[in-house]
Formats: C-alpha cells, sequence, structure tokens
C-alpha cells in the first residue's frame, strides 16, 4: 500500500477501537505507533523513535515527553499523546511548548490518535507557535493534508523544505478557518462589504443587514456548488477528448447467442459521481467510494461492495433520478432538475454513511 492508502487503513480502524481506547497508552499501540511507522520511522529503534524522552525544563526535572524522533543523532519532532477521548486544549499545547524550547526540533507534533496538531517556531526562533501550521483529522481526511504530512515522512524529510511550507500553511488553513466561519455565519462586516458593493451609496440600516445575511449565505453555497460543477466539467470535457470510457457486458440474444453490448459511462455520470464523492467524504474517505456502471443504473458502493450501496443515477433517460438507499437497502428516487440538484439531499447521503459505520 501506497502512504495515503496506510493513514486511510488507520483511520478506517478507528471507529471500531475508540471506544476500548480508554489510556493513553492503549492509544499510543493501537494509533500512534502506527502512524509513526507509516511516516517510515522504526517505532522499535531508538536511535529513530525514543519514547518517554526527558526534556527537563528548568528546575523541573524528570519531565517528559512521549516520543521524539531522531535523524543523525539529532531530535526532529516531538510527539505529545493523549488518550483518545480527550480533547487537545490549551494546557496540553502549553506542556509541549516547554518541551519545544529544550531541545533542537523545530516540529511538535500534538495528538491523541484522532486529531493530529503541528506545530513549528515560524512566528520566533525556538519558540513554539501558538497555532498549528497544519490540523488532521482522521475521521475526515483530505488528501491534499497527506500530501504535506508525508514531507516529514523519513525518506522525505527536509527541515529547511519543511519550515517553508509550514509557513504556507499555516496562512492558507488560518484564511480556510476564516472563509469556513463567514460562510456558517457571516459577520456584518463581511455581509456590509458585498451590500456596499451591490448597493453604492445605499445606507446599511438593520432591516438590509438581516435580508442580506440570507443573500450572502446563499450567494456563497451557490458560488461554491457551481464552481465545483464548473471544474468538474471541465476536468470531464477534456477526459473525454481522449478516450470514450466504456465497460462491457454479456446478453444472451433472441437465438441464444451470448453477445458484447457496450456500456458508455457518461461525463454526466461520472459528474455525478465526483458530486457524490464530495458530500460522503464529510464522514467516509473519498478512497473508499467507487462506481460500477451497468446497464441500467449508473450505481455508487462503499468499499467496491455491491452490499454497501450508496446510490444510483438513473441518467439513461430523459429524465434524471439519483436514487438512495435506506438501512434496509431499499431505493428512493428523487427527481433531479440538474445534476448539481444532487447537493440537495446531502442529508440523506450523509445517512447512507452512517448505515455502515
Amino acid at each position: 500500500m501506497g502512504f495515503n492508502e496506510e493513514i486511510t487503513a488507520i483511520a478506517d480502524k478507528i471507529p471500531q477501537m475508540i471506544d476500548r481506547l480508554e489510556t493513553e497508552e492503549a492509544t499510543k499501540n493501537a494509533l500512534i505507533m502506527p502512524f509513526i511507522q507509516v511516516l517510515g520511522y522504526d517505532v522499535f529503534n531508538p536511535r529513530e523513535v525514543v519514547p518517554e524522552f526527558v526534556a527537563d525544563v528548568g528546575t523541573k526535572k524528570g519531565e517528559k515527553v512521549d516520543y521524539a524522533i531522531m535523524q543523525n543523532g539529532e531530535i526532529i519532532i516531538l510527539i505529545e499523546c493523549k488518550q483518545a477521548n480527550s480533547n487537545l486544549n490549551d494546557a496540553n499545547i502549553s506542556q509541549l511548548y516547554r518541551y519545544f524550547t529544550v531541545t533542537k526540533a523545530r516540529i511538535a507534533i500534538l495528538t491523541n490518535g484522532v486529531n493530529y496538531r503541528f506545530f513549528s517556531d515560524l512566528e520566533e526562533p525556538n519558540k513554539m507557535d501558538q497555532r498549528p501550521f497544519l490540523e488532521l483529522d482522521m475521521n475526515n481526511i483530505r488528501e491534499n493534508l497527506l500530501d504535506e504530512i508525508k514531507k516529514l515522512a523519513k525518506e522525505k524529510f527536509d527541515i529547511d523544505r519543511m519550515l517553508s511550507i509550514a509557513h504556507e500553511l499555516k496562512y492558507t488553513s488560518g484564511i480556510k478557518k476564516i472563509m469556513t466561519s463567514q460562510f456558517d455565519s457571516p459577520d456584518e462586516d463581511f455581509v456590509k462589504y458585498f451590500f456596499n458593493a451591490a448597493n453604492p451609496g445605499a445606507r446599511f440600516v438593520a432591516s438590509a443587514r438581516e435580508q442580506f445575511v440570507d443573500y450572502v449565505k446563499k450567494a456563497f453555497q451557490q458560488f461554491i456548488n457551481e464552481s465545483v460543477s464548473d471544474r468538474l466539467r471541465s476536468a470531464l470535457r477534456k477526459e473525454d477528448e481522449k478516450s470514450e470510457q466504456k465497460e462491457v457486458d454479456n446478453e444472451v440474444d433472441m437465438k441464444g447467442n451470448l453477445r458484447k453490448v457496450g456500456i458508455v459511462t457518461t461525463s454526466e455520470e461520472i459528474e455525478g459521481y465526483y458530486i457524490v464523492r464530495a458530500i460522503m467524504s464529510k464522514e467516509i474517505s473519498p478512497n473508499r467510494i467507487v462506481y460500477r456502471d451497468t446497464k441500467s443504473y449508473f450505481g455508487i458502493l462503499l468499499d467496491d461492495n455491491n452490499r454497501k450501496p450508496i446510490c444510483r443515477l438513473h441518467f439513461n433517460t430523459l429524465q434524471k433520478y439519483i436514487g438512495i438507499f435506506d438501512n434496509d437497502k431499499t431505493e428512493t428516487r428523487y427527481l433531479l432538475n440538474e445534476i448539481i440538484d444532487i447537493y440537495k439531499f446531502s442529508d440523506e447521503l450523509i445517512k447512507v454513511a452512517d448505515f455502515y459505520q
């Protein structure tokens, strides 16, 4: 397996194990040590991974950080671990901050095996930043983040390159958090900006504010949906120019002869698949969501397993439908006026993910 697949394999075990990980040691053994190993470091080699590393702070003696990862005899990464169901709070960060200042490490990780927070000293040398430059949620893995985390792996570790990337990630992740916050609940200044741009010279009174909050939220949602849809269409057009995707099915004709019938996977079906995949990725790793095309419908499955259907796209007729399955594997069809209407059924699709957890 590749790096992303190995991380996903650890993540897939979390729902089954989380209730049994009642101690920090259990969390280390089940989740954190495997994570370190995926990075390429030998957890059983004290020249690479030092458990319970002593990091005396001032008059405090015997202070220990859970793991210190070494390279050429120097500490490069500190890892502070907590029990799986615990919150990663400011007290934990302060503890890691103290360890950071007395070592030569430039990267520090705070984790409970489910959430990982990556810190450095971008603001002031040898003083760990208060805010992480990267955060990983194993219950909602984003592949672009795995590409960055992979750069911490033994074979790829380059501190100068990593710090350059960390600096960029710190600000891009912070901007994305602001955008997410404004998307969910736009504040007055944000709404006022769009009001003034749309109504030059108009007064931003209370009634206008109430009205424009809804307008901004709706416009934000439509913009994102349309942007995703446009990018998918563009990518699919390029794909169609290269080759037409086909699968072949077998069918017995009226004379009893076995003949092959072409199944054409259309760009609209692929577009629908990527929309479903984007929705489901909030609950399930997108790598687990696959499709199988047939003559009568375009099926989307979990784990490439026919017994785990998510939905079916019925795009072979003039009118399009999406068929979504319930806990009893019963399909309910919903009318689609256009393909991006699939987003309207996000809640129904997310419920399907819950059935298989």
